[in-house]
């Protein structure tokens, strides 16, 4: 038996860095404090280092050598061994610096004076009842293991030590359907529940159909990992797994993640589901058609009845043709869009959907009811990507921006004002890495730019979002305060905001800047004028009587008419906007603006917006269904 004084050598931190709590506790470390006896040597060359979980017993004695304290079960002890995580958890000073120095299965003696043990001056473990923390005392220290492991829980309640390594980067989340070999142990090693026969276990993770700890440990595990997840009884809930909780202070679940079923809660409420039925190929999220794409997929769709009642089917009604469509133009039910857009090529996906997102606001095939959740079964066979803009010259990339803007056209005379937003917005942001390489470059793209900020607008305006309107324009006015169309657009979305003083600023600067545009100006004056006076005698009638009392008394309010007064845009047919031959600098009036598409002269769209998860990347669709052009099936 060796005896080596354990704090000989002392960490020493770089200069200039600030000490961590460990490192100033070892400037305490003085000669003679900490002394090591090695009882039984270890195996391995390797030894425990920060963030390593070590499995130890422990036995304190006094120099006398009377058991103070002890986990083994001979001297009065449980027989659960101590968890910690060097780094992470507290420990003594003297454990601290001393189970650094061990081999796995090696047992070493330390002798500790009371600074290095429980006497520490603010020690950071509070010592045992009636412990003799004045005392010199000797810790008998048996290293059983030690690994790298994952820290899950704050309170080390939940903690992973990975045996092998799994594939991919996902893991287990709510709602997914899970396979796994599992056992358990208690934590003195006697066997709880032994590894499943025949199949491996079978839960939809999220139900607690295992204990809470367990399943906090598979979430972070991937396909294919095996991995020892150590729980304590601060998360040993009951479940169908493990009934029996009551009396176990910790288990050790030996977990083998076998497989997982991507079930995915798209809107968050439970009623749009999407459930993967064969892997697809690529990783997901990044293999997946989150942009808008050109997709091609096969679908079966069914009633929710007994006898899933199949009323389309591509590879029966479609002469076995798939359904091919461009993804972000509103021309599938918007929860089949949602779905499709989180698949991967070749995968197959079975979508459960609620009527509001299936076809009670799309076209509705005979034989599917209102009001009815359908089921598609989706196989999505590939998707083609928009065009890279990387290496294009300047009137390539003016071509392809052309194309996506006429889309975004369409879309808006088709009424699906969000899509169109979106497809706008998305060709804006591609303009940010557009460099134009001269002057008539730069004024034609920045002329481009100007009539997406108006598009923009107008989407905005027909969405009832007035605010954002006004913001929308004052991207173009920012760069040309003068710019006609702006003025016109903003003092539009002003007006129906309430804000008549701001709108009429801005129909005074059209008349400034130069006659062609007055005529519309004067009619927006008008409109104005009328608008006002709504407000006025809405007001007055809403308020009768409540200035007319003698002070100290109540007037009664006139609330009988409570509908907010949405001041309605300029009618076209009257201000001549729509049927006057197009001049120049006239608002509302564009050459290259298809169809008056930027027009103020429409009411805003009626109707609540809905915004869901999947907003961020494809915006709500709207109204009907838009054939393909494509002379191949529509999704019914």
């Amino acid at each position: 038996m060796s005896v080596v004084e354990a704090g000989e050598q002392q960490h020493v931190p770089p200069k200039n860095k600030e000490l961590s709590d460990d490192e100033k506790r070892r400037t305490k470390l003085v000669p003679g404090g900490l002394l090591k006896a090695e009882l039984r040597s270890g195996g391995g060359d390797s030894r425990p280092s920060d963030g390593d979980q070590v499995i130890y017993h422990c036995t304190v004695r006094t120099v006398d050598g009377v058991v103070v304290q002890s986990t083994k079960k001979e001297f009065g002890g449980k027989g659960i061994p101590i968890r910690l995580v060097l780094g992470k958890s507290k420990m003594i000073l003297g454990l601290l610096e001393g189970i650094p120095t061990m081999l796995r299965g090696e047992v070493a003696m330390f002798k500790m004076k009371p600074g290095m043990h429980y006497g520490e001056a603010d020690c950071p473990v509070s010592a045992p009842d009636n412990f003799p923390k004045d005392d010199d005392l000797h810790f008998e220290i048996e290293l059983i293991d030690f690994g790298k492991a994952k820290v899950i829980a704050e309170d080390f309640g939940v903690v992973k030590k990975v045996i092998n390594e799994g594939q991919g980067w996902e893991s287990p989340r709510a709602p997914y359907e899970v396979k796994a070999w599992i056992s358990a142990k208690a934590g003195d090693g006697k066997l709880i529940v032994p590894r499943t026969e025949g199949e491996p276990f079978f839960f939809c993770f999220g139900n607690s159909e295992i204990p809470k700890g367990l399943e906090m440990g598979i979430g972070m595990m991937s396909r294919g990992e095996k991995a020892m997840i150590y729980v304590t009884s601060e998360y040993l809930t009951q479940s169908p797994f493990l009934p029996e909780v009551d009396g176990v202070e910790e288990v050790h679940f030996e977990v083998e993640l076998v497989h997982f079923i991507q079930v995915r809660d798209v809107l968050g409420d439970g009623r749009l589901i999407k459930r993967r039925i064969h892997d697809g190929q690529g990783e997901f999220p990044m293999d997946c058609p989150l942009q808008d794409s050109q997709l091609r997929v096969h679908y079966k769709g069914m009633l929710l009845d007994e006898k899933k009642t199949v009323f389309y089917d591509t590879r029966v009604d479609n002469d076995g043709q798939p359904l091919e469509f461009s993804s972000g133009e509103g021309l599938v039910p918007e929860g089949f869009e949602m779905c499709v857009r989180l698949m991967l090529p070749g995968e197959i996906a079975l979508v459960t959907c609620p009527p509001d997102y299936a076809y009670d606001k799309f076209p509705r095939p005979t034989n599917v009811p209102e009001g009815v959740y359908v089921q598609w079964e989706i196989e999505l066979l590939g998707f083609d990507m928009p065009k890279d803009w990387t290496g294009l010259d300047f009137r390539s990339i003016m071509g392809e921006a052309e194309k996506i803007r006429s889309t975004g056209n369409r879309i808006f005379k088709e009424g699906k004002y969000e899509l169109a937003k979106a497809k706008y917005e998305k060709l804006l942001r591609e303009f940010n890495h557009v460099n134009p390489q001269d002057d008539d470059e730069g004024k034609e793209f920045g002329n481009a730019r100007n009539m997406l900020h108006l598009n923009v607008a107008a989407c905005y305006l027909k969405m009832g979002e007035c605010r954002k309107s006004v913001e929308a324009c004052n991207k173009v006015l920012d760069t040309n305060p003068v710019h006609v169309k702006a003025l016109y657009r903003r003092g539009m979305a002003y007006m129906l905001a309430g804000d008549f003083e701001e709108a009429r600023n801005d129909f005074d600067m059209m008349i400034k800047v130069g006659k062609s545009s007055e005529p519309d100006a004067t009619a927006a004056l008008q409109k104005l004028k009328q608008k006002e006076q709504e407000s006025m005698r809405k007001a007055k009638k809403e308020f009768k009587g409540l200035f007319d009392k003698k002070p100290g008394e109540i007037a009664d309010v006139d609330n009988s008419n409570k509908e907010q007064d949405i001041p309605e845009e300029i009618d076209a047919s009257k201000s001549g906007i729509r049927n006057r031959r197009k001049q120049p600098g006239i608002p509302g009036e564009e050459d290259s603006d298809e169809g008056n598409l930027a027009k103020a002269g429409e009411p805003p769209a009626a109707g609540p917006r809905r915004a869901g998860w999947f907003s961020g990347t494809w915006p709500s669709g709207r109204r009907l269904f838009s054939a393909l052009g494509l002379d191949r099936c529509a999704i019914l």
